[in-house]
């Protein structure tokens, strides 16, 4: 059985046990969270309007970092940005 979960403007595929990176989440670690926007819900039919899916929130973290560089040849222009987007790990407990 499996579910299909959005969560920060992007869609999943989850599975009880499944372990997922979301969008920065503003609870604490161990909490219980409620992923409400449930798009499909199979197993063995096809139900949509679920009301939502239980998951306990594992860790806080930051991504892998990324480099921006800018580069203008014969123009003296250079600029270097990095960026870490925070996620949070989350466990599917139940459907």
């Amino acid at each position: 059985m499996y579910a299909i979960v959005q969560s920060g403007g992007k869609q999943y595929k989850v599975e009880a046990g499944t372990k997922l990176r979301v969008e920065k989440l503003d609870d604490a670690v161990g909490a219980t969270v409620n992923l409400d926007v449930v798009l499909l819900v199979e197993d063995g039919k096809t139900q949509t309007g679920k009301k939502a899916i239980t998951a306990k929130v594992v860790e806080h973290g930051l991504g892998e970092k990324l480099d921006i560089f800018k580069y203008k040849p014969k123009k003296n222009y250079r600029r270097h940005m990095g960026h870490r987007q925070p996620y949070t790990l989350v466990e599917v407990v139940a459907l």
